[in-house]
């Protein structure tokens, strides 16, 4: 499997796993656990890159 496809698929389970649910689910508690979750994926990011 080529890198390219492997991050391709990677980013697709986050946007499928965190970002779906912080958006779309009924429950309060589900959202905020998502957001929480978003947020430390994407300072861990911003950590990684060092531009």
């Amino acid at each position: 499997m080529s890198t390219e496809l492997m991050v391709f698929l990677l980013a697709l389970l986050v946007f499928a796993g965190v970002v779906l649910p912080a958006v779309w689910s009924r429950h309060g508690y589900r959202r905020a656990a998502a957001r929480r979750i978003l947020a430390m994926l994407l300072q861990t990011l911003r950590d990684l890159n060092p531009f």
